[in-house]
């Protein structure tokens, strides 16, 4: 599937969030025919009876009820909200899946990427392995949303030029990291400059999150 390009703003602290992705063209679908409706009408009243009995058990066990089998029931409860999600996805046109953050794209369950608007990258200082949830949604817009941030530790070093890129990184000792254009121009950032940088603090990365500079 081909996406529409990438609309890139420039971050601006007293502006108001921009749409992650400009909206794609509505495909056209045949009207659902009254079998179909009715049957969407029936699973959706058996997954609110799953719910409510679900939800019903866990108010029991917080309430000192029996415990044994306290996992089994949330368990029970996290695939009914799984499954509900699934299916108000389907109704309404739209799909949610789920993905790593490389520092650029989100790496989905399929195996595809998908772009991550800089602007909400660089606002949400998402680092490499973070959990996203990407929801497409039936008018074509899709909303990132971080749901697993990986354990981060914080870095000091120097903003640079990379020559052979023509792009800025920071260097922390002889590492050098790169940052998102849209985190520089936030922070008005330029060679020589002081930054604290995110990195995931239990692997390497080749991209940081770009947290505070101090100009020089």
């Amino acid at each position: 599937m081909t996406y529409p390009p990438l609309v890139t703003h420039h971050l601006d602290p007293n502006e108001p969030d921009l749409p992650a992705f400009e909206p794609e063209p509505i495909e056209r679908k045949a009207k659902p025919s009254a079998e179909y409706n009715q049957a969407g009408v029936e699973l959706a009243l058996r997954l609110l009876r799953r719910t409510h009995e679900a939800v019903g058990h866990v108010i029991d066990l917080l309430e000192g009820a029996e415990k044994g089998d306290a996992a089994a029931r949330i368990a029970d409860l996290v695939a009914t909200k799984q499954e509900a999600e699934r299916f108000l996805d389907d109704m309404s046109g739209g799909k949610t899946i789920e993905g790593v953050f490389d520092g650029v794209s989100m790496v989905g369950e399929d195996g595809c990427a998908y772009p991550v608007p800089a602007n909400y990258a660089s606002k949400s200082r998402l680092v490499e392995g973070d959990v996203l949830k990407l929801s497409s949604r039936a008018d074509g817009t899709r909303v990132f949303k971080q749901i697993g941030p990986v354990e981060r530790k914080s870095l000091v070093g120097r903003v640079e030029m990379d020559a052979s890129t023509g792009t800025h990184v920071v260097t922390c000792g002889r590492k050098a990291y790169k940052v998102l254009p849209a985190s520089i121009t936030f922070f008005r950032a330029g060679p020589g400059d002081e930054a604290v940088v995110l990195i995931p603090k239990s692997r390497d990365s080749v991209w940081a999150a770009l947290e505070s500079i101090t100009k020089k």
